[in-house]
Parts: structure tokens; sequence; C-alpha cells
């Protein structure tokens, strides 16, 4: 069904089901799993000092995928890891389009009204925007 899955992950726990989501479906599909963490430099204010943070950011986003890459292999599952930069929902939809993906798997946070749209939301410009579906997991009440 899926050969190519895409997993963006930015190393919270508020990911945990997604990333077993997508391992699950990984291995059921055996199919290799891209996992990809995006440093979005762009949120960091224009004053800070870019070099230091940034290198914070690419380091905490190596270890998201690491992670997730060692739980893939420990299961058996073949897996691609990269840690890209640029606005989020653009950065991961490049790649799924560069990797030619055939899903993507993301975690929502399921917010509504104004937060919602206060907020916005990576996931939601992904289902709005993507050409491939888009398989959303819920995190469960208590972890929001």
């Amino acid at each position: 069904m899926y050969d190519e899955i895409l997993l963006p992950t930015d190393g919270s726990d508020a990911t945990e089901k997604a990333v077993q989501q997508a391992l699950d479906l990984a291995a059921t599909c055996d199919a290799r799993l891209h996992v990809v963490s995006i440093v979005n430099q762009t949120a960091l204010p224009a004053e800070a000092p870019r070099g230091r943070l940034v290198d914070e950011l690419e380091t905490f986003a190596e270890s998201a995928v690491d992670e997730v890459e060692e739980r893939a292999e420990e299961g058996g599952v073949d897996v691609t890891t990269a840690v890209v930069s640029g606005t989020p929902y653009r950065a991961i939809l490049d790649y799924a389009d560069e990797h030619d993906v055939d899903v993507v798997v993301m975690g929502t946070h399921g917010r509504r009204g104004i937060d919602r749209y206060l907020i916005g939301s990576v996931t939601e410009k992904i289902v709005r925007l993507s050409d491939v579906p888009v398989l959303t997991v819920r995190m469960g009440e208590d972890e929001e």
C-alpha cells in the first residue's frame, strides 16, 4: 500500500503517538520511513545571535530524528533521516515531493476555536496543501 512514509517530528513528547503509528505502518507495509525534523529559523527573534541558537536547534533536531531512527532499526524498519532548515510546513511539503512519499504521518494538538485561529497548525497546512494522504494522529487529552 505504502512504500515511502514521511514522519515529521519535533522530538516532543506530544509526537509519541504519531511516531508509534508511523513505525507500525512502516512495519506493516514493509515501507521505508523518512524521519525529518525542521529547524525553523524564522521563529528566532531578529536580534538573537543566530549562530549559537541555530546550532542548538540543529542539535535538538538531530537528537529527535536519531531517537526515532534507533526505534525503527530495533523494529526492523528501513529508515532515512534528515534535518532541514526552513518554514516547517513548506519544508515538509518540499521533502515529501522530493522523496516521492506516499503518506505523511503527523500528530495534531486538536486545538479549536480561537487557539486554532491564533496559533495556526503546521499539520493543518500540510493536510490542506499536501498532494499525498496525511494521516493525523491526535494526542490524548492529558497531553494537551
